[in-house]
């Protein structure tokens, strides 16, 4: 079910979007009035993180500030990511710890890519997105510098059916904002075969795909790219969490397949 991460298309499979989803304007923001650098999804996926608990059905992996990391995003944490197993759902958490004496601010996502067609009768385009409830949504669309325009066009208007296509992904990712679902399926009338897909309590939802790529990412995330109208300060970016010293983040997406 899991896209193999041909270079050709698409190298990842999965990574882990902290502490920022999509692209800042410039690669840049501002706190306490001193500028920052950071490239499109933040630094986490591609750090290497430390096993740190493990039983017969989940493994525990442990990301924590550092020097390299302080350059570009000046707070201390700590992030957890726990993947667990039961009977054919996989569960993906995130918990972001604040070890400090200062607020932190970051955005956290996930970008898990699944491989169509699933089986050898269907083509690409015979696959659809079922949410859980009827949707009347906006697609926000993205710049050629991977904002987030100001403006939005109806992409689902009373219908939980999404078809998958092509043309769907030539302007980049479906972003969505606040869906009435917590819940979608990624599946075909035409295979038995299907996933899924959980994300309660994540506000923003991403869809999308390499070119000409046979996989679709389903992004859960708490946070989104920058406006084009932004004024990049950090702690005013749309969709940024704030965590008290002391406090806990944590959030859960899960895979069922069938």
């Amino acid at each position: 079910y899991l896209w193999s991460g041909d270079p050709a298309y698409w190298a990842k499979k999965s990574p882990i979007l902290f502490p920022i989803v999509g692209t800042l304007k410039n690669n840049t923001y501002y706190y306490k009035d001193k500028p920052y650098h950071l490239t499109r999804h933040g630094f986490a996926r591609d750090m290497e993180f430390e096993l740190t608990s493990q039983t017969s059905s989940s493994l525990t992996f442990t990301l924590r500030s550092s020097t390299e990391t302080l350059e570009k995003f000046p707070f201390v944490f700590r992030l957890d990511v726990i993947y667990s197993i039961e009977g054919s759902t996989l569960s993906t958490e995130y918990k972001v710890f604040n070890p400090s004496d200062d607020n932190i601010y970051f955005s956290i996502g996930g970008h898990p890519a699944f491989r169509i067609p699933l089986s050898e009768n269907t083509d690409y385009e015979d696959y659809y997105f079922e949410f859980e409830h009827e949707e009347n949504t906006l697609r926000w669309m993205i710049s050629p510098e991977g904002l987030i325009n100001p403006s939005a066009v109806p992409i689902m208007t009373h219908t939980n059916i999404l078809p998958i296509t092509r043309e769907l992904f030539m302007k980049d990712a479906v972003v969505m904002k606040y869906l009435n679902s917590d819940k979608v399926r990624l599946r075909s009338d035409k295979t038995e075969y299907g996933i899924e897909f959980s994300f309660p309590r994540f506000p923003f939802l991403g869809l999308w795909t390499g070119k000409n790529g046979n996989f679709v990412c389903i992004e859960p995330w708490c946070g989104i790219a920058d406006s084009t109208t932004t004024n990049q300060q950090f702690i005013n970016k749309e969709g940024i969490n704030l965590l008290t010293p002391g406090e806990v983040f944590d959030r859960k997406w899960s895979v069922k397949v069938y």
